[in-house]
């Protein structure tokens, strides 16, 4: 394979990896939720609380797949493997 695909689906697993660590640590918030919180403190208001643990798994995940990353490139070359995303392209001007 070349580069352009090995980066396309690095891109793509790297993606599915993340909405599945995502999904795991929102599961895991409304389990705690709903067998903790709830049986103690049933006034606390569900949408609200719901639209916390979405957004705190969000940032959650997004920790972990940072330093997921971070350990990938620490031991791997991607640059042997990958294509650069975004080009630096030179441009001159014409004085």
């Amino acid at each position: 394979m070349n580069k352009k695909i090995n980066t396309l689906l690095f891109i793509l697993g790297a993606t599915l990896f993340n909405v599945l660590v995502t999904l795991l640590i929102l599961a895991a918030f409304l389990l705690f939720y709903f067998r903790i919180v709830m049986v103690q403190m049933p006034e606390l208001s569900p949408p609200f609380v719901l639209l916390f643990f979405f957004i705190a798994a969000l940032a959650v995940s997004f920790l972990v797949y940072r330093f997921v990353i971070k350990q990938i490139i620490k031991k791997v070359d991607l640059e042997k493997y990958f294509d650069p995303i975004f080009v630096r392209r030179n441009i001159k001007k014409n004085f």
